[in-house]
């Protein structure tokens, strides 16, 4: 899924940066190496244990307060700056750029096509370590003994 994801961002960020003052090389490998540190970044939050900033980024939820956009922005701006755009340039870029790229992510994850059925959210977090509960503590919030309650008062 993660090679699949970083395919589409790599095309979205060349198609969105297009028109950038960069030339096409430049935008090119500018966009390969966007895409891999957002992909860098979603990889660390879940190894973190940390599937919440993950979820909420492929919800669309606040964009502007989640970590993973925000560094993705940040490290975007930092990659075009190093091409050879000035800082104001590639800060307005990735600007611009990083919330389509979001918003063509959350389209997969959110399309019902067969052609897109390897991007769910719950094979993401499948992919946090750690054990079932803890897992599902980080995905509904409580504590363990609180959701066992819940799970007993099911039955």
């Amino acid at each position: 899924m993660f090679e699949s994801l970083k395919r589409i961002a790599m095309q979205k960020l060349v198609e969105k940066m297009s028109s950038n003052s960069l030339g096409g090389e430049e935008t090119s490998a500018a966009a390969e190496e966007g895409a891999g540190a957002m992909m860098d970044s979603i990889q660390s939050k879940l190894a973190g244990g940390n599937i919440g900033d993950v979820l909420a980024m492929f919800k669309g939820e606040n964009l502007e307060s989640n970590g993973i956009f925000n560094e993705a922005k940040s490290k975007l701006a930092s990659i075009l700056e190093s091409k050879g755009m000035s800082s104001e340039e590639a800060q307005g870029e990735a600007e611009r750029t990083a919330p389509d790229l979001v918003a063509s992510l959350k389209a997969k994850f959110d399309s019902n096509e067969e052609s897109d059925s390897e991007f769910n959210l719950e094979s993401l977090a499948s992919l946090v370590p750690g054990d079932l509960l803890n897992k599902a503590q980080d995905l509904l919030g409580g504590n363990a003994g609180d959701l066992l309650n819940k799970a007993k008062n099911l039955f």
